[in-house]
C-alpha cells in the first residue's frame, strides 16, 4: 500500500513541474509526512490545460452514503481497478495525478520495523497515478478526493514492502490526464512498477510514524 509521502517543494516548482499557469486552488507548503485523509495536492485536466489543487486522500465515491468510506480507500490496485465498483468507471472519466518526491514503507527488521523513505536518485519530483471524484454531501457541499493506485513492487521496495505505488513515467503523465484516452489496454500498461535501478531508500526517524510529526527530521537520513 501506500499510506504516506513527502512533497518537500514549494508551490512554484509545482506549477513549474506540471505546466500550469493557472494559481493553485488549495494551499501548500513543503510536506515530509503526508497522511490519509489529509488535503494533498493534485494535478487535473480541464480538457485545455494542467490545474493544480487540493483534493482529500481516501476516496469517496459519488454514490457513497456517507463520506467515512474514505478512510478505507486511500488505495486502489492495478490489477483490480477495472472489477471495483468504486474504481471501474473513474479509470476512464476521472484521472488525476498526485506529485511526490518521495513516499515511506516500514521494513521488518530484527530490531522492529524500520521507516524507510524510498525516492528517485536524481531527487525528481514524480507523480503517482491516481483517480478522484466528487462526492455531494447533504448539505448540499461537495467534497473533492482522490486514491493513489498501488502495483507490485519493483526490486528494490520489494526487499521493504509487497506493494508499491504506481509512478508513472514523466513521458505517461499526459496520456494518464487525457480525459480522451479511453484505452484500457494503455491506461493499464502504464500501472506497472517504477524502474528500480532510478530509485534508492534510505532509513528514517521513527517520529514519522506519528502524522503529527510533519517537518524536515522526517526526512533525515540515519
Amino acid at each position: 500500500m501506500c499510506g504516506r509521502y513527502t512533497l518537500t517543494v514549494s508551490i512554484e516548482e509545482l506549477m513549474l513541474r506540471y505546466l500550469t499557469e493557472q494559481p493553485a486552488s488549495g494551499y501548500h507548503t513543503p510536506r515530509y509526512n503526508v497522511a490519509p485523509m489529509q488535503q494533498v495536492m493534485a494535478v487535473v485536466h480541464d480538457g485545455e490545460r494542467n490545474r493544480l489543487g487540493a483534493l482529500r486522500w481516501g476516496l469517496v465515491p459519488s454514490w457513497a452514503k456517507e463520506d467515512t468510506i474514505g478512510s478505507k480507500m486511500i488505495n486502489a490496485r492495478a490489477e483490480t481497478i477495472t472489477a471495483k465498483p468504486s474504481f471501474r468507471n473513474l479509470i476512464y472519466r476521472k484521472r488525476c495525478l498526485v506529485p511526490a518526491d518521495g513516499f515511506y514503507e516500514w521494513k521488518k527488521t530484527a530490531q522492529g520495523k524500520q521507516p524507510m523513505r524510498i525516492k528517485l536518485k536524481n531527487d525528481d519530483i514524480f507523480s503517482f497515478a491516481a483517480l478522484y471524484d466528487t462526492w455531494l454531501a447533504p448539505d448540499g457541499k461537495k467534497l473533492h478526493t482522490c486514491t493513489i493506485i498501488t502495483t507490485m513492487p519493483n526490486e528494490l521496495v520489494a526487499d521493504i514492502h509487497d506493494r508499491m505505488p504506481v509512478i508513472l513515467n514523466k513521458e505517461d503523465e499526459e496520456r494518464w490526464l487525457d480525459r480522451h484516452n479511453q484505452n484500457q489496454e494503455q491506461l493499464l500498461a502504464m500501472l506497472k512498477p517504477y524502474p528500480a535501478e532510478q530509485m534508492e531508500a534510505y532509513p528514517v526517524p521513527s517520529i514519522v510514524g506519528n502524522v503529527r510529526n510533519d517537518t524536515k527530521e522526517c526526512i533525515q537520513r540515519i
